[in-house]
């Protein structure tokens, strides 16, 4: 069981040394900080896909706020009998299939009424370009020589069912998914669930 929140890195960085990077521009949303390093905002892209195991379903947001693992979720999901596409339950399938998760879900504490609240947070409907309950983080770069030397976590958003891709503005060097690694906190809030807890890389700079 897991007990949240969780903190769960969720990626790994491969192994390239910052010496590959290149600072081409000073880029915008730049400040200059007094000991003359840069404070650069960094852009994050993506971080709402789901598993194709899990067929749409943001499993590891739904688990971490119901504070189980992602696979007793899945083990319990596979219990429903949904209805067939473009169809909706009737009273019945409703019925058997709350019971069906609750079975498998009441056992870890959680009650009828927070399965509720959580599968209200989460239903989406994909298909129409919609998404669950999200906000996009804030975040800086430490810029030093060219080089990031750490990062800075200003508002760590909510609702990433995995890591979003990031970027530095004003850094050479491809692919930055590859560069750069979010970690993700999960828990039952929801404002916090899915939400950055750190940034890391390989290679950083020293710092004197």
């Amino acid at each position: 069981m897991m007990k949240p929140p969780q903190i769960a890195a969720l990626a790994v960085a491969a192994l390239i040394p910052v010496g590959v990077l290149t600072w081409s521009s000073v880029p915008p949303q730049t400040e200059e900080l007094a000991d003359g390093t840069l404070r650069v905002r960094v852009e994050f892209s993506g971080g709402y896909e789901t598993d194709p195991v899990d067929h749409g379903r943001p499993v590891r947001l739904i688990a971490g706020a119901l504070g189980v693992d992602p696979e007793v979720f899945r083990d319990a999901f596979s219990r429903v009998n949904p209805a067939p596409a473009g169809s909706h339950p009737d009273h019945e399938r409703v019925r058997e299939n709350k019971e069906a998760l609750m079975s498998a879900l009441g056992p870890f504490g959680i009650t009828n009424d927070r399965l509720d609240d959580v599968s209200d947070q989460y239903r989406y409907e994909p298909g129409r370009g919609g998404l669950w309950p999200h906000k996009v983080a804030t975040a800086y770069a430490i810029v030093k020589d060219g080089a990031v030397t750490r990062f800075e976590v200003t508002d760590p958003g909510y609702g990433y069912n995995a890591p979003p891709k990031i970027k530095v503005p004003g850094i050479d060097g491809s692919p930055y998914e590859t560069l750069f690694v979010a970690e993700l906190s999960f828990g039952p809030d929801f404002e916090k669930n899915g939400s950055i807890f750190s940034i890391a890389g390989s290679g950083w700079a020293e710092e004197d």
